[in-house]
C-alpha cells in the first residue's frame, strides 16, 4: 500500500486538494503499477507561520 505525504501551506480550496489527491494517486499507480484502491494520499496543511522559506516564515514573505 503506497502512502504519499504532501505538505502544503494552508489556504487551498477543497477542489484543488481533491484534484491533487486524484493526480498523485494516478502518478503512483502509473509509476509502480500499484492498484488504485491501494494508494493513500495524505495532505498535511501547514500554517503559513510554521513554513519556512529562505530563513523566513511564508507568512512574513507574503505567501
Amino acid at each position: 500500500m503506497p502512502i504519499a505525504h504532501v505538505y502544503l501551506i494552508e489556504g487551498r480550496d477543497e477542489e484543488k486538494k481533491e484534484r491533487l489527491i486524484a493526480e498523485v494517486t494516478d502518478a503512483i499507480h502509473r509509476a509502480v503499477d500499484a492498484p488504485i484502491d491501494s494508494v493513500r494520499v495524505l495532505i498535511i496543511e501547514v500554517p503559513k507561520e510554521h513554513f519556512g522559506i529562505a530563513g523566513q516564515s511564508a507568512k512574513k514573505r507574503g505567501r
